[in-house]
């Protein structure tokens, strides 16, 4: 059985913000339900939308009063935390009315019902809504197990409601899982997708499943867990299931009060048989003995790995049954077990290095141990054959190619290096494909830099440094070759590695928020794949200007990088940012402009006494390597030769007390302090 397409599961474009909404943002909000994540998504939406108005509605006073409190030391501890201005937390809490009356959201153009999980309660309140609020204005819930289709079949209008669930702390964790279904209108599910995105979530689409994709995950491994202990104390099914996640299951289920929602949901999940019956247990115990209150449990061997294959075994089956019956994506079931639910590696990323014969053992143990559950109904190879960081969009015959990897501003990794490779060489001989624009996901980074890797194995080696360099320029040095145009649309930061990309695209067009910088010298390195070469040759204007930014780590504005020619344009946001760069495609057809080649005149590198990136003292040593570095490309005969030059340098920094002691700083989160 095929799955659901990506089409079905997600608006007209799969990066949200290239949605034309076809409204603005809400100026006025609703948010119903004073309880327990009712306040956290109301904190959410205003400081998203300080400027908005928001009504907060219960049916007590007392929930009421307390929510005003807690969204207050929320504030509080943001200022504290210099996360917030004053200013702006007065914002926040300014225009938010608290209070019983249902009749004060009549003006509201987005109501998000946050009630208890009760559909009897949710059918009222949404009923009750529809005598309120005009035509147009768009009604969720935020419910985590029960259907959109038994919550808003009854409505007038049903094509304006659906479920976004949201996950603890709703105010930060990033996903929001939209439901598709069958009665939402596709506007509807547009605008949402949009609206998730520009307020700084992470929209992810899923089916409308029972439980839907995250909580099918979570209340199951959760569920699993409770089974196990016949065999192991909870501290000791924990310790197991550290391997996989941050936080055990019986340690999260502390935290959040979950037993009751575990039996709720897997009751719920009973509709699909007896399998999902919730633990007994569950219902007889409030808090489990686990991590600092339990003793140490020493558990031999053998009943490490009985517990750790049923763990994998649920998470796998689950993981099988959502793809298979398309309830979400195979990228976005493994990008979603990661940033919502805490796992370290996505299930088919486990899957993935365990390899075929492991992932079915476990498989196979778990059907024998617990029959019943969902079994894999495609191949292994299946499974795996997915971008895993990648977005792809086509507009105008442009393939758009977002990075999305919010969780760490986009920051490129040799894996995702690959997958952009591997979408350009799909495409770059399809004659309908006309060319690329890269964008980074969200509003606040094109790519921050690059994962360390497997650098720090390589202090002190300088051959292995350069062979490393070398391997994660396989992008770059294909963008030289291309004949189709490739525009780096730049959405924010573009530092290190991601801005290494960018350069040697053949053009590159920014919002004004965007900011440019090579950050390396403060980590004791430089950028050695490009970055010492590049810039001179195409932009010699800003020679000088390059200095500071390689040498110094200073940062460029758009406004600066325009005035150089770095850029060939401001766009005012995101969707014209990105409307700009395949507007930029379709013109340089037939027109790409090469790196020049041949020795480059650069003026003379003077530095200060003293080099400083801001309050940090860099090491001399490594400002002297760089300056020889990008001498040594400006001489260089052709651009191969350059490139080479900064592999060379590369290689010779990675063998500097400068880098050991950055990289060293940099990985146990601290600030170097460079003795040369």
């Amino acid at each position: 059985m095929m799955p659901q397409s990506t089409k079905q599961l997600r608006g007209t474009f799969v990066n949200p913000l290239l949605i034309d909404p076809g409204r603005p943002l809400p100026s006025e909000m609703g948010v119903i339900g004073a309880g327990t994540i009712g306040p956290d998504i109301a904190y959410y939406l205003k400081s998203a939308l300080p400027g908005a108005k928001l009504y907060l509605v219960d049916v007590v006073e007392e929930p009421l009063k307390n929510a005003e409190k807690r969204l207050s030391g929320y504030v509080n501890k943001a200022v504290e935390k210099r996360k917030l201005k004053p200013e702006q937390a007065e914002a926040v809490l300014k225009n938010i009315v608290y209070t019983t009356e249902y009749e004060k959201l009549s003006g509201c153009d987005l109501i998000i019902e946050a009630a208890t999980e009760n559909l009897d309660l949710k059918r009222k309140i949404f009923k009750r809504l529809e005598e309120i609020v005009r035509p147009e204005t768009i009604l969720t819930s935020n419910t985590s197990s029960i259907p959109a289709e038994r919550i808003f079949r009854d409505l007038s209008l049903p094509a304006r409601a659906t479920v976004t669930h949201f996950f603890a702390p709703a105010w930060r964790s990033l996903p929001v899982e939209v439901i598709s279904w069958k009665g939402v209108g596709s506007d509807v599910l547009d605008y949402l997708l949009w609206f998730f995105v520009s307020t700084g979530k992470v929209p992810i689409v899923t089916s409308d499943a029972i439980c839907f994709m995250f909580d099918r995950v979570f209340d199951n491994w959760c569920n699993e867990a409770a089974f196990l202990l016949d065999k192991a104390p909870a501290a000791a099914i924990d310790k197991t299931a550290e391997e996989f996640v941050f936080a055990g299951p019986f340690f999260v289920l502390n935290l959040a009060n979950g037993n009751p929602i575990i039996i709720e949901t897997n009751t719920l999940q009973m509709e699909e048989g007896e399998h999902y019956r919730p633990a007994a247990i569950l219902s007889s115990v409030d808090r489990w003995r686990t991590g600092r209150s339990a003793a140490p449990a020493a558990v031999s061997p053998e009943l490490k790995g009985a517990i750790r294959d049923r763990l994998l075994g649920i998470l796998f089956s689950q993981s099988f049954d959502i793809v298979d019956r398309g309830i979400g994506t195979r990228e976005d079931l493994n990008f979603g077990c990661q940033v919502a639910l805490g796992f370290r590696k996505g299930p088919l990323d486990l899957m993935r290095e365990m390899g075929e014969a492991e992932t079915m053992r476990i498989v196979e143990r778990f059907e024998k141990e617990r029959p019943g559950f969902p079994k894999p109904t495609n191949s292994f190879s299946f499974y795996q054959d997915f971008k895993r960081h990648l977005l792809v969009d086509e507009k105008d015959g442009v393939k758009i190619i977002t990075l999305r990897r919010p969780q760490a501003l986009n920051a490129l990794s040799d894996e995702i290096n690959n997958e952009i490779l591997s979408v350009l060489e799909e495409n770059v001989n399809d004659p309908t494909v006309k060319g690329f624009v890269l964008v980074g996901y969200g509003d606040r980074a094109f790519s921050a830099g690059a994962d360390i890797g497997k650098f720090p194995s390589m202090l002190g080696n300088p051959s292995a440094s350069v062979e490393y360099a070398k391997e994660c320029a396989r992008v770059q040095v294909f963008l030289d070759s291309m004949e189709k145009p490739v525009v780096a649309a730049v959405n924010g930061l573009a530092l290190g590695g991601g801005l290494e990309v960018a350069i040697r695209c053949h053009d590159i067009v920014a919002t004004a928020n965007a900011t440019f910088q090579f950050p390396e010298i403060t980590l004791g390195i430089l950028p050695g794949i490009g970055g010492c070469a590049v810039p001179y040759r195409k932009w010699p204007k800003g020679a000088e200007i390059f200095h500071e930014m390689i040498c110094l780590g200073k940062p460029l504005s758009a406004k600066k990088a325009l005035e150089i020619g770095m850029i060939s344009k401001i766009s005012g946001d995101y969707t014209s940012l990105v409307n700009d760069a395949v507007e930029q495609v379709l013109r340089l057809q037939g027109k790409i402009e090469r790196i020049p080649e041949g020795k480059t005149e650069i003026p003379a590198i003077k530095l200060p006494e003293t080099p400083m990136s801001r309050d940090l003292v860099l090491s001399k040593e490594a400002v002297a390597v760089t300056a020889r570095t990008i001498q040594a490309a400006a001489d260089a005969r052709s651009l191969t030769e350059a490139l080479e030059a900064g592999y060379r340098g590369f290689g010779e920094i990675a063998c500097t007390a400068a880098a050991k002691e950055g990289i060293s700083a940099f990985l146990e989160k601290r600030k170097p302090e460079y003795k040369s």
